[in-house]
């Protein structure tokens, strides 16, 4: 064990420490709940507007549980992974149920909420409630990992059991909150995963990794990240200046956003017209024209890319086969959350029309 490791990270803190958040110190468990699920695959710069938009709107948690599903997804539109929206949901409203709106104070009550894994009931009970539980998350490992020079893989069960028995042998307990916060930004502006700055940092006399220059190889992965693609035809059908759109259910990508009538390719199409088999099947006889094509859009997922393209066509008469669909004045688009690609496609200017 590096007796020093705590005791100069909480020098750093500080002394050096002038990482500025606006929950940072905040001591209300909504509130923290609140940023830590946001942060969640989120960097900071972009979580920060949203954070305090949603407490703009949503000062309570009560507020947040009383609020339409439709509301609380148009705001978090852009943040991605919506399943964490629909946890943020199922939370409040069981704290607003079983709790009768009161945060609970243990970790295992905070851990047991939709959504909540270990690292999280970490942040809110040591935060808001100063419990001794230490916070692990990517940002720990990276550093303990170097420190230590540990080689165990992260994404490991033996790894993740490792690094959080290390991580909470060096937990401060007479002020857990401090320490927590201290490791994070620490990992945020010091011991980063890129171009950290080890020549200026504090621990770097007894860091490993500093030591026998394995800074760029640690932490270890042993899973390599497999993404597949997939190739979405969106085709934004007009009849009489509205759009017909639709709700996503399953449990595929984007739950609960809605979105355009959807053809998803196993490859990317050649070309496509009148005659193609999905949109010829979808208008179902009846004359269509095809206004525009556009451009391909990409946007990335942890474990998918995601290829876009927008067919716009008109047509004379309702469709029978979209009659599960809704027909909105595209006035309304801005009340319904979509997803990235279509937002991203919905605020470009209009463009002459390219045909394929």
């Amino acid at each position: 064990m590096k007796p020093d490791f705590t005791r100069k990270l909480l020098q750093w803190n500080k002394n050096s420490n002038t990482r500025a958040m606006p929950w940072k110190g905040e001591k209300d468990p909504y509130k923290i709940w609140l940023s830590e699920i946001i942060l969640q695959q989120t960097r900071v710069e972009q979580g920060w507007s949203y954070y305090e938009k949603f407490i703009a709107a949503f000062p309570t948690i009560i507020h947040l549980a009383k609020a339409k599903e439709e509301k609380v997804f148009k705001m978090w539109e852009g943040l991605g992974y919506y399943s964490r929206c629909k946890n943020l949901i199922a939370t409040a409203r069981k704290i607003a149920s079983d709790y009768k709106g009161k945060f609970p104070a243990t970790y295992d009550e905070i851990k047991a909420l939709p959504g909540i894994g270990p690292y999280t009931a970490a942040a809110v009970s040591s935060f808001a409630f100063n419990a001794p539980h230490a916070v692990v998350d990517g940002n720990v490992q990276r550093i303990l990992a170097r420190y230590f020079g540990i080689a165990t893989p992260i994404d490991t069960t033996a790894g993740k059991k490792e690094f959080q028995t290390l991580a909470q042998s060096l937990l401060y307990l007479d002020e857990p909150s401090t320490y927590n916060q201290a490791i994070m930004d620490f990992g945020a502006v010091v011991c980063k995963p890129q171009n950290p700055l080890c020549s200026d940092c504090v621990q770097n006399k007894a860091c490993e990794a500093f030591k026998q220059q394995t800074v760029t190889q640690l932490p270890v992965k042993q899973k390599a990240i497999i993404r597949k693609e997939r190739w979405f035809y969106y085709f934004i059908i007009e009849y009489k200046g509205r759009w017909y759109i639709k709700q996503r259910t399953g449990k595929d990508i984007w739950e609960n956003l809605f979105e355009f009538v959807l053809f998803e390719s196993p490859a990317a199409v050649e070309s496509i017209t009148p005659q193609t088999p999905f949109l010829k099947k979808l208008v179902n006889g009846q004359q269509c024209h095809i206004e525009s094509i556009s451009r391909m859009y990409r946007q990335q997922l942890t474990h998918q890319t995601i290829h876009g393209r927008f067919i716009k066509v008109k047509v004379q008469d309702a469709l029978p086969t979209l009659s599960n669909y809704l027909l909105i004045d595209k006035k309304q688009l801005s009340n319904y959350a979509f997803p990235r690609v279509i937002t991203t496609f919905l605020g470009e200017p209009v463009t002459p029309a390219q045909l394929f």
